[in-house]
């Protein structure tokens, strides 16, 4: 499976953002997708996540702000970031693990997100 993560760019506090995550190699369909972020000097932490039944999960600081969706006839994940805050910025990656398994062992390339206050 790879994954290509896009959308990152420079956006104003309050504002807003679309990640894209494109995925091949493999059916959409049997993946949760899951997004990540890791800020300078910072661990990597989950941001947010969609399973093969597309329910979501979220972090509880974007809760409200972050909106996962997916497109399983496009292999496209997408990741909706309203009301955006200066704490948002870092690099935010996407991963994929199978139904059958709980580690996400694919993972596409960052994409930049930086919030201006």
């Amino acid at each position: 499976v790879q994954l290509q993560a896009s959308g990152g760019g420079l956006a104003q506090a309050g504002g807003s953002l679309k990640l894209s995550c494109a995925v091949s190699g493999r059916t959409l369909a049997y993946y949760a997708i899951g997004w990540f972020r890791q800020a300078p000097g910072k661990e990597r932490e989950f941001v947010a996540a969609i399973n093969w039944s597309s329910t979501a999960s979220y972090k509880d600081s974007v809760k409200g702000r972050f909106i996962v969706s997916r497109d399983n006839m496009k292999n496209m994940v997408y990741l909706q970031m309203d009301n955006l805050k200066p704490e948002d910025t870092a690099v935010y990656y996407c991963a994929a693990h199978h139904r059958d398994d709980s580690v996400y062992a694919y993972w596409g390339q960052g994409t930049l997100v930086t919030v201006s206050s």
